[in-house]
């Protein structure tokens, strides 16, 4: 079980001398000695610092690929959730109030809450198709297309998890020409929230079987005359696109795992 947790050479040494990450990598390999047929992971990051956060995401992302059984997450933040969960459930005040896989909950612009908590945006997995060396990125091809991303320590066929802020997203009628940015890609208008609190609008947009969302202003939406049901380029830059990898402090897409 410590080889499990990277811990194997650690054996010897008493409970004192490990640093914090390492005593929460011993608590996993404690519960799965266990033979547990679910893993309850609660709040595990709570009492470490943030490099060490990093570690144990890739740990537990590590696990979830390995182990045959489904892990169930507690966290207060969403930046574990962005980097780890494959399916999400929300609580308030001990009530459910969402529910669904991460890619469907995130692109959700009736969830106000997500604006404070880790900002309006999509989330999805994606595959390395091609590495372009000489030019610093990576070609990554996921449900709605083929998108351009910097080349920041993934590998040809990793599976990667990427996050698209609501507010790097451009929207045009017309294919666009004379630009720096990458990708460019066709979407439908699925709805159309307006924001009130924040004097916003937030598109919901299919790009292929992936949701996206784009914040714009309302002047944007009445200039396009954006609606349900109209065609529109979806405007990303390169640099706007968040990676979470295997070994790139981040997460790879793997086995089921549930956060509450």
């Amino acid at each position: 079980m410590l080889n499990l947790v990277r811990l194997g050479d650690q054996a010897a040494k008493r409970p004192h001398a490990l640093s914090g990450g390492e005593r929460q990598r011993v608590a996993l390999a404690r519960a799965l000695a266990r033979e547990p047929a679910v893993l309850l992971l609660d709040e595990p990051f709570a009492a470490v610092d943030r490099s060490a956060r990093r570690r144990l995401q890739n740990e537990i992302d590590s696990l979830r690929r390995t182990l045959d059984m489904p892990l169930v997450l507690v966290t207060h933040d969403f930046e574990d959730v962005v980097r780890l969960a494959s399916h999400v459930l929300m609580l308030e005040r001990g009530r459910a109030v969402a529910y669904g896989p991460i890619s469907t909950l995130m692109s959700r612009p009736d969830l106000s809450w997500l604006r404070e908590a880790v900002g309006l945006g999509s989330v999805f997995d994606a595959t390395v198709t091609r590495v372009h060396a000489d030019r610093g990125l990576v070609e990554l091809t996921f449900g709605g297309g083929t998108v351009l991303a910097p080349a920041r320590n993934v590998a040809m066929h990793a599976a990667v998890r990427v996050r698209i802020p609501a507010r790097e997203i451009v929207l045009a009628t017309s294919p666009p020409t004379g630009l720096s940015l990458h990708n460019v890609l066709a979407g439908s208008v699925m709805a159309v929230h307006i924001d009130t609190a924040f004097e916003a609008v937030v598109v919901q947009l299919a790009v292929g079987n992936i949701v996206m969302l784009a914040e714009v202003t309302r002047d944007a939406v009445s200039r396009l005359e954006i609606g349900v049901g109209q065609r529109l380029h979806v405007l990303i830059k390169s640099v706007s696109i968040e990676l979470q990898a295997p070994g790139a402090d981040s997460a790879e897409r793997g086995r089921c795992l549930d956060t509450v």
